[in-house]
């Protein structure tokens, strides 16, 4: 087993679910709190729409990022024929798969925070004289870091096993997109067991860390 075979797609993994964590933090975030905090016809039919991508089937969310960002879609055209950069079968393709299959666990998890704090807190900062911003910054944020942090925890770990959508926009390009999980699904079906065996713990092995650290973050604060 060369070490190449394991540390290039584990490196790799770690690269697209850093960034994918990042763009699902700041994108759930956003949302969550304006689902939080306004009241708004459709808001129920939005908040399902945000779950969307954790309960479609993988194959159908890529087919839907290569209907977008594809050479022949609205996105992939426009960047293609503006800046010339192409998504598909890039690194950069398996992170917009993995950042949508993590945005749901962000989302849902800073939504639940945002709602557990006390309104009350933000209506005294405003009475004193704070901008929305500065209530946002100083008070809302800080009262619901946790569950915030818990969550893109949680995002991190689903894109660390993200497969099938990643598979359909990025391919399995050995040292450019072929993430752990892809290589996991490679050696199976080269006869690799051993390598295959090591990746799987591997896997597995960062990501009940992460659930276990998430958990403890996600705890209320007053259970023992």
């Amino acid at each position: 087993m060369a070490s190449t075979e394991v540390m290039v797609p584990l490196l790799l993994t770690l690269k697209v679910a850093c960034w994918a964590t990042f763009f699902a933090t700041a994108l759930g975030v956003l949302v969550a709190y304006a689902i939080a905090r306004v009241r708004f016809p459709g808001r129920d039919l939005l908040d399902a729409a945000m779950m969307l991508p954790m309960v479609m089937p993988p194959t159908v969310l890529g087919y839907y990022i290569l209907v977008l960002v594809g050479r022949r879609g609205p996105i992939g055209a426009w960047l293609d024929s503006t800046f010339g950069i192409t998504l598909i079968f890039t690194w950069q393709g398996a992170v917009i798969a993995s950042t949508l299959v993590a945005f749901p666990l962000v989302y849902k998890a800073a939504a639940t925070a945002f709602e557990g704090v006390d309104r009350q807190y933000e209506q005294a900062a405003r009475v004193l004289g704070k901008s929305e911003w500065a209530v946002f910054l100083r008070v809302t944020l800080p009262l619901a870091w946790r569950g915030i942090l818990g969550g893109s925890m949680l995002g991190f770990a689903r894109a660390l096993g993200e497969f099938g959508a990643t598979l359909m926009v990025a391919g399995s390009i050995p040292g450019k997109t072929q993430t752990l999980s892809i290589a996991v699904y490679e050696a199976v079906q080269a006869g690799n067991d051993d390598l295959a065996y090591f990746l799987v713990i591997v896997t597995s092995v960062v990501c009940i860390t992460i659930l276990v650290a998430s958990g403890k973050l996600l705890k209320p604060r007053y259970a023992d």
